[in-house]
């Protein structure tokens, strides 16, 4: 794979991911005019030779527009060159294009995945968007221990052992997993929990592990519960119960009738999980099944997880930016950014032909490894199965346009009720926790009219305020969160912290009159007075919900009635700021808790704070000891010895 550019300098972000708000910005902000658009695309035309690759158009600003893939870049790109027949959509888009990126690449296969990875990566305003932040769970076996641990994961899969999965959300995991722990005794403690038990834990006494950390179960037996797991999660449940029953029967012959009820209960865990299905998959083996809907201008697709013929959930798919495009080319471009975080199965089932639907088969190929097949379903358990998903996503769709419905309504009103010009994009609530003024913080969280976006999250330690001084936390934060957009005001400079760029359409804080005016007079100091501000406060009867009084800067009150809808979602907006606020706050006390003196001595890491704790046995004893003793302390040479005492002893 090679890399060029054309009328270009380098992108300014480098960033792993441009958020959605950046997206907006990037549309809102551009001067659109065409005649430069496509003399930009000219300009790259020059260089480019007929070879796969992906290719990416700029704004002004170096921001990306659009990532795309070609079979001959050449031939792709020079079409958007020819404006007539091109859509509105894609005349908006070269209207704001002044510069384009180009990367070759081996074969179109290979364009096709890289494309998927860029947009993930960038999340361009013109591409079709997967707007899913949330990594998929996976069943972990491990490997890498001679009593394998099972567990739910997330993330990257660097552990040795065996994953299962996606799951469609941690409450389908975790219901699978207890059942199993119920079905194969299989334990699920951390290694050094295991190795550091006398006796069983409460998990044994609950018949949920077969307690290998203190010799309950032989390697041999544990071994046989671990490949009992594999057949069971690798499809092969039916013969797993079956060989239950027989072991049960026998045990029962053999009047072994303490075996029998262990095995028993084993058996009823695995009908557990066979009976909480809901979907009929009986002999489909690992598949993934994909239907979409359409209504009211959004999309929705409906995703079934099919691993081993059993399901494992179904998640609905909100796909952004589908505009004018057709809606198998929206479908296929879900399943390719869709792959590009979870593993393809070998049989993918969709409700529509796709578009290029062998090349996108041999792309997933090429990522997964082994063969995928892509296909309509046309008879029988997987025909069934695509109806129950398009049924879902007709279903999902309707719900989510009701749902929109309610929260546009409500959004209008809160304009109204605020007085604010325009239905606010982007709401920016705050609030601050600390005990005393101890390990006092600042919280930001963000709202949408789509709901909370959770990775636009902030926290401010406090670092200049006094000590129980809230309006003075309350002026720090705001004075970090808007000193940039102070000296930047258009938010062009390229930062690693997009927020500091995106300024907010609505400020709500958490206090009262107090909170607003130094809220008020901070941004006032830095020159912002186009922010809107409102702070909401406990009216007279702090102890009652719904008497919430909204002061404004200009020292006005407004009240809602206690049933308003409005007053319901701006309470929300206040407890998830608490929440957030809370939670960080009480990591910061535990890390704190947790925190040795021995930390705050350079050079000193885990391993040597480690073997001086044992030596020593307290901090403090470590502070107290003679140069000698420092010395004699296992592993800790004479120099760190003598960092260490000269680090308690300063100036003697």
């Amino acid at each position: 794979m090679s890399r060029t550019k054309a009328g270009s300098p380098h992108d300014p972000r480098g960033k792993e991911r441009f958020n959605e708000d950046r997206a907006r910005q990037t549309v809102a902000g551009a001067q659109p005019d065409l005649e430069a658009g496509i003399t930009a695309i000219h300009e790259t035309v020059k260089t480019l030779k007929p070879r796969p690759g992906v290719y990416r158009m700029l704004d002004a600003r170096g921001d990306v527009l659009y990532v795309g893939k070609a079979r001959s870049l050449k031939a792709r790109v020079a079409n958007y060159t020819q404006v007539k027949g091109l859509t509105n959509r894609l005349l908006r888009m070269i209207s704001q294009c002044r510069a384009m990126e180009i990367v070759t690449t081996n074969s179109e296969a290979e364009a096709l995945l890289l494309e998927a990875q860029l947009i993930k990566r960038y999340r361009p305003p013109f591409n079709v968007l997967l707007r899913d932040d949330k990594s998929f769970p996976f069943i972990l076996l491990r490997s890498d221990h001679a009593f394998p641990r099972i567990q739910k994961h997330r993330g990257a899969r660097k552990a040795k052992g065996n994953y299962y999965g996606p799951f469609a959300s941690a409450g389908s995991v975790n219901k699978t997993l207890n059942a199993l722990q119920k079905l194969f005794l299989l334990r699920s403690c951390t290694d050094s929990f295991f190795n550091n038990r006398d006796r069983p834990c409460l998990l044994y006494q609950i018949k949920r592990c077969s307690a290998p950390c203190v010799g309950r179960i032989d390697e041999a037996g544990y071994e046989s519960l671990v490949r009992e797991a594999k057949d069971f999660l690798g499809g092969k449940s039916s013969a797993v119960q079956q060989d239950l029953e027989r072991q049960m029967a026998k045990a029962a012959e053999d009047l072994d009738f303490e075996t029998a009820a262990i095995l028993r209960d084993r058996l009823r865990a695995a009908t557990f999980i066979q009976g909480s299905q809901a979907i009929n998959a009986a002999g489909v083996g690992d598949a993934d099944v994909f239907a979409l809907a359409a209504k009211g201008g959004q999309v929705g697709v409906q995703a079934f997880f099919i691993r081993g013929g059993q399901n494992w959930g179904h998640r609905t798919f909100y796909p952004r930016n589908t505009g004018d495009l057709e809606k198998e080319e929206v479908l296929s471009d879900v399943l390719l950014q869709f792959y590009e975080e979870v593993p393809p199965p070998r049989t993918i089932l969709v409700d529509r032909v796709l578009p290029e639907q062998d090349l996108v088969s041999e792309a997933l190929c090429e990522k997964a490894g082994h063969g995928v097949a892509i296909s309509i379903p046309q008879r029988g358990t997987r025909r069934r199965l695509m109806e129950q998903a398009s049924r879902n996503a007709v279903e999902a769709l309707e719900r989510r346009l009701a749902e929109s419905g309610t929260k546009a309504k409500i959004h209008r009103e809160l304009a109204e009720f605020l007085e604010l010009e325009d239905v606010p994009q982007r709401i920016e609530v705050y609030d601050n926790s600390h005990i005393q003024g101890d390990k006092a913080l600042g919280a930001m969280v963000v709202a949408s009219p789509e709901g909370f976006e959770k990775g636009q999250y902030r926290k401010f330690n406090i670092k200049q305020a006094q000590t129980n001084d809230d309006f003075g936390m309350m002026r720090e934060v705001m004075s970090r969160r808007f000193r940039n957009l102070a000296e930047n005001p258009d938010g062009e400079e390229g930062r690693a912290n997009s927020h500091e760029t995106v300024w907010p359409d609505l400020v709500l804080i958490d206090g009262g009159k107090g909170q607003m005016s130094s809220v008020r007079d901070t941004l006032a100091e830095m020159g912002i007075e186009h922010v809107p501000l409102i702070a909401i406060a406990k009216g007279p009867h702090h102890g009652r919900e719904g008497r919430e009084v909204f002061h404004f800067p200009d020292g006005r009150e407004k009240t809602l009635p206690v049933n308003s809808p409005l007053l319901f979602y701006l309470q929300t907006l206040r407890d998830e700021v608490h929440r957030y606020a809370i939670g960080a706050h009480r990591a910061k006390r535990s890390r704190a808790i947790t925190a040795s003196p021995l930390d705050e001595i350079p050079g000193i890491g885990p391993a040597r704070k480690r073997a001086l704790l044992l030596h020593f046995g307290t901090a403090g004893k470590v502070r107290a000891a003679a140069l000698d003793d420092l010395k004699r302390a296992p592993g800790i040479s004479a120099g760190v010895a003598q960092q260490i005492y000269d680090f308690y002893h300063a100036g003697g």
